[in-house]
């Protein structure tokens, strides 16, 4: 990796991989940032690289921007050389049509984000406001360069919002779905602060999966098997089929986070009449669980609640885990306990009518995201106060 003088105290350099970084530098850089999570650890990131997962040939080019002092890296955004717009989670597919239709190139186009993981963390990670400021006027040079139509980044925390706001980015406004836990002493005293009707339905479905004899199994990642990760790849597939889709990650990527994070997964195995039916993957840090990925080969009514929702929510409940965090969209999920969250993403146009453009659909779709807000709060399942 090439590095360049951006200052007298500082040197610049892009990655297209996280070996010419380091695993000890990478890791020691998280460090100084409270808003990193597991997917931005070195083990999560470099095992979507080199499964293939998320590489050049599938359209996620790594290239990205690191800030050295002397011999230590202080500053970083992981991105990526885009050529489509798959995997995202935030949606902007009218906008490279729009380009197209007038003749223009949308892609290639920067993308910071943690490639088919729609988390909250942070993107613009440095040891201080000094770096992080370098890291966000080099990521505009950079896309102003020529050689980018765009510069998106997805999914970053509340503070780097703003910041980004500040640096001229246009943000973008989502809404997700997370559980809470308060303190519960256990699933029962969870249901009890939801409403009657909601109560009721969530204790019909439980009951329906004990009727049919399913139980479930829970293992940690230090002991999964390479049979446990073999079905749960079968399971993950199969859910992409039943959506008419291609699977983006391969059996290497899972059994690679399997050996390099095992701290951080938890897998859940449905089982009935001795066999496994279904599983789901979890990935948590001391205070957060976040759903990644479900699947089932034998298809019961409620199977995707128990598996997906109930189980992980007792998997918090018993460790004392915060906040459970079931991924995009959905819902359906606000009937199981999970309340509506904002999101964000942020965006940078280099084409002065096209950023206009966009500027206004963003203002129009943000107010329609604030009344969509406000209508879900008034729908809570909790119970109301007296």
């Amino acid at each position: 990796m090439e590095l360049v003088s951006i200052s007298q105290y500082y040197r610049m350099g892009f990655a297209s991989s996280l070996s010419d970084i380091g695993q000890e530098q990478w890791d020691n850089l998280l460090k100084s940032d409270p808003s990193t999570n597991p997917f931005l650890s070195y083990a999560f990131l470099d095992a979507l690289h080199t499964s293939g997962s998320a590489a050049a040939k599938t359209g996620w080019a790594p290239y990205f921007l690191t800030i050295w002092q002397d011999k230590t890296l202080v500053g970083a955004c992981p991105l990526y050389q885009k050529m489509h717009s798959y995997g995202e989670y935030v949606f902007d597919w009218s906008w490279a049509d729009a380009y197209r239709q007038h003749g223009l190139q949308y892609y290639p186009k920067l993308l910071s984000a943690i490639p088919f993981t729609p988390v909250t963390g942070s993107r613009i990670i440095a040891s201080d406001d000094i770096v992080r400021n370098l890291l966000l006027e080099n990521l505009k040079k950079i896309t102003r360069s020529g050689n980018f139509s765009s510069c998106h980044i997805l999914f970053p925390d509340e503070n780097q919002i703003i910041q980004l706001k500040n640096a001229g980015f246009m943000i973008r406004a989502g809404v997700q779905f997370h559980w809470q836990n308060d303190q519960y002493s256990d699933f029962n005293g969870f249901l009890n602060t939801l409403n009657k009707k909601k109560r009721k339905n969530i204790r019909a479905e439980r009951k329906k999966i004990q009727e049919l004899g399913i139980a479930f199994s829970h293992v940690q990642g230090k002991d999964a098997n390479a049979d446990d990760w073999l079905f749960f790849k079968r399971c993950y597939d199969a859910t992409y089929e039943n959506h008419h889709s291609k699977p983006y990650l391969n059996l290497e990527f899972f059994t690679q986070i399997g050996r390099t994070m095992p701290q951080h997964i938890h897998l859940i195995f449905a089982i009935k009449d001795g066999r496994k039916i279904a599983a789901s993957l979890l990935i948590f840090s001391s205070n957060k669980v976040y759903g990644r990925y479900w699947g089932c080969v034998e298809h019961y009514p409620c199977l995707h609640f128990e598996t997906a929702y109930y189980q992980a929510i007792e998997f918090c409940i018993r460790h004392h885990i915060q906040t459970f965090e079931g991924g995009a969209q959905g819902e359906h999920k606000m009937a199981r306990g999970f309340l509506p969250q904002k999101t964000g993403s942020a965006h940078f146009l280099t084409h002065p009518e096209f950023s206009n453009a966009v500027a206004h659909f963003l203002q129009r779709e943000t107010n329609g995201i604030e009344l969509y807000l406000d209508d879900l709060n008034e729908h809570t399942p909790y119970k109301q106060a007296t």
